[in-house]
């Protein structure tokens, strides 16, 4: 999940996997975002200070803008909250279509989640709060999957046990070995590009910021293939050698949400050294949200 976060998302794309090269087969530009996510305007099933709004509210505050090739989604950040009333304005869309095994390539990513939460898995993409670097990328499933505590890959493994019922919901996790990869070093670098590959063997995700020169040509320039044999050594491999990925990872949709305290961010965010108190900041603040949005160009689907 995202909280407290600032990203600029010039292209987000989706693959449908065949095989190792996959052929764009769709693209959603601007206001097609309208029609392909829906505006989930929910109760926060994280618990945080946000209040979610529908399209037509997010379209009619601001909160959600279209035109041409941009999409953006971002906080409310001109009101005082009164502690009695509702959270800060935001947005949370879930993508109408459903990916099981598949790649996604994004400026960068949030998060995929399946129906029936978690029996049918939960792969968190970007995942961070209140600032800190680097980014993580986190599993989290039903009971019985679990992760090595060495594989092939470049991040450090934090967490081995995905079981979304222990250690507070803390999940199987590897942190990113790049400290742009999150936060100010991200948007300072210009953003990013993150991948992930899902299939029944195997999920990764890679991480190449803006200025990184071995950012693969098919990613760097949205080519009508994409060959995830080329992209090296991941940051975060999760195998199945110890969870089924096909009985814990079920149809997914792709969700992008902004919210703000709640079961993680709250619990950590006077440890991490930003106040005493999460809500009443939010509440009291809302300029501190001005940076807190998502940006997207496009997203391409590939098969």
């Amino acid at each position: 999940m995202v909280h407290l976060l600032r990203a600029v998302l010039p292209s987000l794309l989706v693959a449908i996997v065949n095989g190792a090269t996959y052929s764009l087969s769709d693209n959603i530009v601007g206001s097609d975002f309208l029609s392909t996510f829906t505006h989930q305007a929910i109760a926060d099933p994280t618990h945080g200070r946000v209040n979610y709004l529908s399209q037509a509210d997010a379209l009619a505050k601001n909160i959600t803008y279209a035109n041409g090739n941009t999409f953006i989604m971002r906080a409310d950040d001109t009101t005082v909250l009164s502690a009695s009333g509702p959270g800060r304005n935001a947005v949370r869309i879930q993508s109408n279509a459903q990916y099981t095994t598949h790649v996604v390539v994004t400026w960068p990513a949030a998060w995929e989640v399946g129906d029936n939460w978690p029996n049918n898995g939960e792969v968190d993409i970007v995942e961070g709060v209140n600032g800190v670097a680097p980014n993580a990328a986190t599993l989290h499933t039903s009971s019985g999957c679990t992760m090595p505590s060495s594989t092939t890959q470049t991040g450090i493994t934090t967490g081995t046990d995905c079981n979304a019922a222990d250690n507070g919901n803390a999940g199987c996790g590897v942190q990113c070995n790049k400290a742009n990869s999150f936060a100010a070093g991200f948007n300072g670098a210009g953003g990013g590009w993150y991948a992930m590959e899902r299939t029944n063997s195997a999920i990764k995700v890679w991480f190449w910021s803006r200025t990184d020169s071995t950012v693969p040509s098919d990613v760097k320039n949205g080519a009508s293939t994409v060959n995830t044999s080329n992209w090296g050594t991941p940051f975060a491999d999760f195998p199945n050698t110890n969870c089924n990925m096909t009985s814990h990872f079920g149809p997914n949709n792709i969700v992008i949400n902004l919210t703000f305290c709640g079961d993680w961010a709250g619990n950590v965010f006077t440890s991490q050294g930003c106040g005493s108190d999460c809500v009443s900041f939010v509440n009291e603040n809302p300029s501190a949200f001005t940076q807190a949005y998502w940006d997207f160009a496009s997203l391409a689907v590939y098969q």
